[in-house]
């Protein structure tokens, strides 16, 4: 697949803080890109330098195979929506006038603001004030005047914060279903498990330093789950020479592959260990983070 953001030493200091540091980023076209990492880590930062919102201290940026730049910006922004931090609207008035004043700014005719406003299912609350809408709505509202000017890539950032089970459903299906549509998605969270669910790409941000960017399957290959040993005798197994500790259904051993695993089994058979069952932990998408985070140095 092609790439509609690429990023090359991409970094940011501010002072003596550097907030992204060397990133190199690919965004595939056509996909939901998941930008995970805990608060702080630079994921806001480095959208506000995607959309020209902040300039790099170094590095390079290309949007659409162009590479960002001041001369550039003016040609490359048209084509692409976002929404940085609280979503914008004001209270006093209805959706509809609303998504009016963006067209307005945009020079937008009025078909592509409903057309917005259809994707996001808000028609029937068009005519509502924004200050009596829910806050999943009002985050709707906010990807709706971002979807507006029918961009190419749209870049969200933290769309499901302070929502609820149901708001962050509305939201995971709506950006699903755009990017059947082939709009590029870009979306940022602290929220692991959603993410997980929507995103068919990921990248990692820790301390400003990319960890891993990837598929979900190419990522949960860099991380070994626990392994667990169901067996009586778990005293008599730890006594083997084994690095694990108990747990209700026997024991529980960290960091061992296939070939490890397969030396486990055989030393336990051999001193006469029953085994009633050996099985790999179910991981999540929290526990691989978790993992990669732990570890020193980059992938």
């Amino acid at each position: 697949m092609s790439a509609v953001i690429t990023t090359l030493g991409l970094t940011k200091a501010f002072g003596g803080h550097t907030a992204v540091d060397g990133l190199d980023l690919v965004v595939p076209q056509g996909v939901v890109y998941g930008f995970l990492g805990p608060n702080g880590s630079g994921k806001s930062t480095t959208m506000k330098m995607l959309l020209g919102l902040m300039r790099p201290t170094s590095g390079e940026i290309t949007l659409f195979g162009e590479r960002l730049s001041p001369s550039s910006r003016g040609a490359l922004l048209p084509s692409i929506g976002s929404m940085i931090e609280a979503p914008p609207g004001y209270g006093h008035l209805t959706g509809r006038e609303n998504m009016r004043i963006v067209a307005d700014m945009l020079g937008l005719d009025d078909a592509q603001t409903d057309r917005a406003l259809a994707t996001v299912r808000l028609t029937e609350h068009r005519d509502k004030l924004v200050r009596n809408y829910s806050l999943g709505m009002k985050q709707r509202l906010g990807i709706a005047m971002a979807l507006a000017r029918e961009p190419s890539l749209l870049v969200l950032d933290e769309p499901t914060n302070g929502l609820d089970p149901a708001g962050i459903e509305e939201v995971r299906t709506l950006l699903t279903s755009l990017a059947r549509q082939g709009i590029t998605v870009m979306v940022s969270s602290h929220l692991l498990d959603e993410i997980d669910k929507m995103a068919s790409v990921l990248g990692i941000l820790a301390n400003g330093r990319m960890l891993f960017q990837g598929t979900r399957h190419e990522l949960f290959q860099h991380s070994i789950p626990d392994l667990i040993i169901e067996t009586p005798d778990s005293e008599a197994a730890l006594a083997q020479g084994i690095t694990g500790v108990m747990v209700p259904e026997g024991i529980r051993i960290s960091g061992v592959d296939q070939e490890r695993t397969a030396e486990v089994i055989h030393r336990l058979a051999a001193a006469g260990v029953r085994m009633y069952e050996v099985r790999r932990v179910q991981q999540s998408l929290e526990d691989v983070f978790m993992d990669l985070t732990g570890r020193e140095g980059l992938l």
